[in-house]
This record gives structure tokens, C-alpha cells and sequence, in this order.
């Protein structure tokens, strides 16, 4: 499957989320057609970067989206999401892959931080 918008993603990560009373974090490995080759799934929300890293380099993932859940209901990154997402680019850039995007699910919502600039 093609994933060239944030809908896209959200399409196919919202399964990841439905039901979940808890934050957790999935991540779409890309190839480099934007198709998506895996979906990882983590119990928590936190962003362990070299794993993630770990995993996409595995792949020979060209891209990643990530996504987390708000169960507060309120999809409005917070300031730790941002500063976690920036690293998160920072070191993915440096290894050759990129960060499409990150998604945050809440409330039946959810927010694109390329769609809202901070990406």
C-alpha cells in the first residue's frame, strides 16, 4: 500500500490504536516509493530512538511514520512530543531516512504534525 498522505497513514495505523486505554506508539517503515513494508508496535508512547532506528535500518526502510495515542482525548502534541519528533528526524536524517510524519490519535481525531508545520 501507497502511503502518500497523512490520511493514508491514518487509515492504516488507526487499527493500531482502537480500544487502547493506555498511550502506546506505532511505526510504519517505508520503502523508498513511500510503500509501507512493516508496522511495529510498542506498549508505550516513548520514542526509544535507536530502536526505531534499529529497526527501519533493518528493513532498508527509506521512511518512517510514526503515530501515539492520547487517551486524555486531546490530540494537541504536547511539548515533549514535539522535542522527542525533532530528535527522532534529527538522527533518522543522519542515517539516510526519512520522518514523514507523526501521528497522534485522540478523542476519533487526529493531527498531522507536518500538517500543522512542525515537521
Amino acid at each position: 500500500m501507497e502511503i502518500g498522505t497523512a490520511r493514508d497513514a491514518e487509515r492504516l495505523l488507526a487499527p493500531c490504536f482502537a480500544g487502547a486505554e493506555a498511550e502506546k506508539l506505532a511505526i510504519l517503515h517505508l520503502d523508498g516509493d513511500r510503500r509501507a513494508i512493516a508496522v511495529d508496535e510498542r506498549p508505550s508512547c516513548d520514542l526509544p530512538l535507536r530502536a526505531i532506528v534499529r529497526a527501519a535500518l533493518e528493513r532498508e526502510a527509506a521512511g518512517l511514520i510514526v503515530a501515539h495515542n492520547h487517551p486524555s482525548g486531546d490530540p494537541t502534541p504536547s511539548p515533549e512530543d514535539i522535542e522527542a519528533t525533532r530528535a527522532l528526524a534529527e538522527v533518522a536524517a543522519r542515517l539516510g531516512i526519512q520522518l514523514h510524519d507523526h501521528l497522534i490519535f485522540a478523542g476519533g481525531e487526529c493531527t498531522s504534525f507536518r500538517a500543522l508545520g512542525l515537521l
